[in-house]
């Protein structure tokens, strides 16, 4: 059985620490939200600072970022992390969209959530990887489907 765990919210400086106790234990991956912080720039410090462990976002608002600065940012800490970082979006409320994030709510979420960003970003990192003459391995994805105040995180089987 792999056990998880979630990265309390703390600041950066701590999360060395926390990354190689998590790794030491046996936590087979260590999970970041997009709570209180940007949740992939401690992700950095966890892929420095481990070696064996899988890291993600769980999650990260993915209405908040355009599908390139998605990609990019999944594409570069899938080639610092050596392959094991985990790429887990989210949608969020419309309020939060709009009033903590300033963006425009789409106007057909269905639309949007077929399309973006999981098609865009992933083509916009394979066109990259393919382009790349230093090829890191692909960013894992996931999804977080959100129905009232539960939410189920999906993973792809090894």
């Amino acid at each position: 059985m792999k056990l998880d765990a979630a990265l309390p919210p703390v600041q950066l400086k701590e999360i060395p620490a926390i990354a190689k106790a998590a790794e030491a234990t046996g936590f087979a991956a260590l999970w970041t939200q997009e709570t209180q912080h940007d949740p992939f720039l401690p992700l950095t410090l966890i892929a420095e600072h481990s070696s064996k462990m899988e890291m993600g976002t769980a999650i990260a608002v993915s209405f908040a970022r355009s599908p390139a600065n998605l990609a990019y940012t999944a594409w570069d800490l899938a080639a610092q992390s050596n392959g094991r970082f985990i790429l887990g979006l989210g949608t969020q409320v419309k309020a939060h969209i709009e009033r903590r994030f300033g963006m425009a709510w789409p106007e057909s979420v269905t639309g949007k959530l077929r399309i973006w960003p999981f098609e865009r970003a992933g083509a916009m990192v394979e066109r990259a990887r393919r382009s790349s003459p230093d090829r890191p391995a692909r960013p894992q994805s996931c999804a977080m489907c959100h129905s009232g105040r539960s939410g189920a995180l999906a993973r792809p089987s090894a």
